[in-house]
């Protein structure tokens, strides 16, 4: 029998100058510290590996570990993965030019690995067609550097409907992670919060003739793991490298070691949360709230959906109503914000990342809230590019262009915006420094022209009003109690959108120092959508 147990200096030594590298961990779930800190140190001191190319799908560090354990000039030259935003010293090295740098969306990068795995040259879908993504605009080139080479993504008709065509990336070499290895390499998932895309990454690599290397927490003899219990068998592993030291480079989330609750063996009571204060924050999540309904399947994103919907929906007690999900591939129970987006507590289920994405673009989810930065009059928005910093797409893209619904939740500016409630009114005290409605966006994350064509209906909620995206443009449907339109609305926007002659005024019951009492209307919704559905 092959003796596949090694150490991250042999796995390091192993890696020839310009390989393709791909890496699979979502923050710091699945993160091979030991292995990264190996090819960190190898660099530093000795000058390689050197320029890699970095195959990755979700973001994939803490601020200071997982891939950030790569960001050096020199050791990098091509870097293609779908978010930054937790990666600052990736964020310098893309915005410098230090790097060619391919942003594409998180779900199609998962069922790349898949495709490629499965003989294919690529991956086609719609996901992405009118945004940065698309090669009419950028072709997910986000720097100077990578626009100077050929896009990663292609246009194709299948049909005689359009598609985006995302090129195969051929592997060299994979780094992944699991928690217990047999003699053989056959790898168990107990300790691990995610599955992520980590079988699809092995198969993908052995499809061009790469190496597997794995990282685990426990060794085993050959023939004692349940079978049933297997994520990534023995016959697509090369190498097995144990954590040098567990707690600290084999942790499994960023807050935790190992807690079982994130693993979903353990259950444990939560506490009921204190009500949010009534700031600007509540208020645009009280709004949000109100378009859910009874069953609802939810995506929330990071920013105010992640940290509003959720304490909202529990305070008006129906959290327990609506099923949350994040694309990571945990559904139910109560997701995590932060570093540790991406994992919950009391999960329902834990699936592989590919296949949440397959539900998601398969249009599963029935509201999606998410943050924005700039909205223009189309109904374009931007959240991936804030001047020259790009943090990338994440999976935002592929979950916004096939929710049934999709909900952007914003302050209306930003920059020190201050706002004041009293007597179920607002009133802005200070206004921002900053404008999010502008004439034209930084960059299309979010296509509001494709939307259309979705036929989705589609909210840019913020806490003095609420507009609608609509086929001739933005349109103005609701005002906050105590808001001028003219001083307050149309004075800080970068255009005039269209107002509804049935301009409504926001529900007073948001702007209550009480709860809002929404259950009942909420029970109701659930009959409405059903009528819908039928």
């Amino acid at each position: 029998m092959e003796k596949k147990k090694t150490n991250a200096q042999a796995v390091v030594s192993s890696i020839k100058n310009k390989s393709t590298l791909a890496l699979c961990g979502f923050t710091l779930m699945g993160s091979c510290e030991t292995i990264l800190k190996g090819i960190e140190d190898s660099f530093l001191k000795k000058g390689y590996p050197n320029q890699l190319t970095i195959l990755h799908a979700a973001g994939h560090s803490d601020r200071i570990n997982g891939i950030e354990h790569l960001a050096y000039e020199g050791l990098v030259s091509k870097i293609i993965g779908s978010h930054w935003g937790l990666a600052p010293k990736w964020g310098e090295l893309i915005n410098n030019n230090k790097v060619e740098a391919h942003c594409l969306p998180q779900g199609q990068l998962t069922h790349l690995f898949r495709a490629m795995a499965g003989g294919k040259p690529g991956n086609f879908s719609k996901v992405g067609i009118g945004t940065f993504v698309d090669p009419r605009n950028e072709g997910g080139r986000i720097n100077e550097r990578a626009l100077q080479n050929e896009s990663l993504v292609d246009i194709i008709h299948i049909q005689g409907e359009e598609h985006l065509f995302y090129k195969q990336v051929p592997i060299d070499i994979c780094i992944i992670r699991g928690s217990t290895a047999d003699e053989f390499g056959n790898i168990t998932m107990e300790d691990e919060a995610l599955k992520l895309e980590a079988i699809s990454v092995a198969q993908a690599t052995k499809r061009y003739g790469g190496r597997v290397v794995v990282q685990v927490k426990n060794f085993v003899k050959r023939g004692t793991l349940p079978p049933r219990n297997v994520v990534i068998p023995g016959i697509y592993v090369d190498d097995i490298v144990i954590a040098e030291a567990p707690i600290q480079e084999h942790r499994q989330t960023s807050c935790a070691y190992y807690n079982p609750v994130f693993s979903g063996w353990l259950k444990e009571p939560l506490e009921e949360s204190a009500p949010l204060p009534l700031d600007i924050r509540k208020i645009i999540g009280r709004r949000g709230v109100k378009e859910l309904f009874p069953g609802a399947i939810v995506n929330l994103g990071t920013g105010i959906p992640g940290d509003t919907v959720g304490p909202v929906s529990e305070e008006e007690g129906i959290l327990n109503k609506i099923n949350l999900t994040v694309e990571s591939g945990v559904i139910g129970g109560q997701p995590l914000g932060g570093t540790d987006f991406g994992i919950g507590r009391n999960a329902e289920a834990i699936i592989e990342h590919p296949y949440q994405f397959d539900y998601y673009t398969g249009r599963g989810v029935d509201i999606t809230y998410m943050g924005t930065a700039e909205i223009d009059f189309n109904g374009n928005v931007n959240v991936s590019k804030f001047g020259t910093k790009t943090v990338g797409c994440g999976g935002f893209i592929d979950i916004t262009q096939n929710a049934r619904k999709v909900i952007f939740c914003s302050t209306f500016t930003a920059g020190g915006c201050e706002v004041e409630v009293k007597n179920n009114q607002l009133s802005i005290i200070t206004e921002g420094k900053f404008r999010k409605f502008k004439n034209l966006v930084n960059q299309i994350t979010f296509s509001g022209e494709f939307s259309k064509i979705q036929n989705q209906e589609v909210l840019y909620i913020t806490e003095r009003a609420v507009f609608q995206l609509t086929p001739d443009g933005l349109m103005l449907i609701e005002r906050a109690p105590g808001i001028n339109l003219e001083r307050d609305i149309l004075a800080n926007m970068d255009f005039k959108p269209l107002i509804s002659s049935n301009l409504k005024t926001m529900d007073k019951d948001i702007f209550s120092a009480d709860k809002m009492g929404y259950a009942e209307s909420f029970f109701e919704s659930g009959s409405i959508h059903k009528k819908i559905l039928v």
